[in-house]
């Protein structure tokens, strides 16, 4: 198993919105990195941190699980969408998604407080200039976070 961090906006997708759907695709990334992560490397039943991002208080608000495999994100091909890309077609599908669904929700872990754990110093979530919306989370960030903070 393998641990993640999934960043979104609360008023996008908030862990709220999560616990009352069970499940949901993660829709939306448009970051090749954050694309390849789910792509190759997510496994049904890894876990991730559900962070709120780009709001009032960002931090970690909840726990959600991998329960379905990297497919395609429909919203690229979606004109409506705000994730529409003009230049996925179905034979040339960029954009790839996992489904998360609902493990628990936390009490709201902020940015500060993760700063002031030495044990996380190295976590990519609090490195400078990270602006990816999913990162990996090692072992012990993930123990130390779920054991020790939460």
């Amino acid at each position: 198993m393998a641990y993640w961090l999934m960043k979104s906006e609360p008023e996008e997708v908030s862990i709220d919105d999560l616990a009352a759907q069970k499940s949901l695709p993660w829709f939306g990334v448009r970051n090749y990195q954050a694309r390849n992560f789910m792509r190759d490397a997510m496994q049904v039943g890894d876990r991730a941190f559900f962070y709120h991002s780009s709001c009032a208080e960002p931090g970690i608000a909840g726990i959600c699980e991998v329960c379905a495999p990297a497919h395609p994100d429909g919203t690229q091909f979606d004109p409506a969408s705000p994730y529409f890309d003009a230049k996925a077609t179905q034979e040339n599908q960029r954009w790839q998604c996992v489904d998360v669904q609902f493990v628990q929700k936390t009490r709201l872990l902020g940015l500060a407080e993760l700063r002031m754990q030495p044990a996380l110093a190295g976590m990519q979530i609090l490195q400078r200039g990270n602006r990816l919306s999913i990162t990996s989370v090692s072992d012990a960030e993930w123990k130390f976070i779920t054991e020790q903070l939460l």
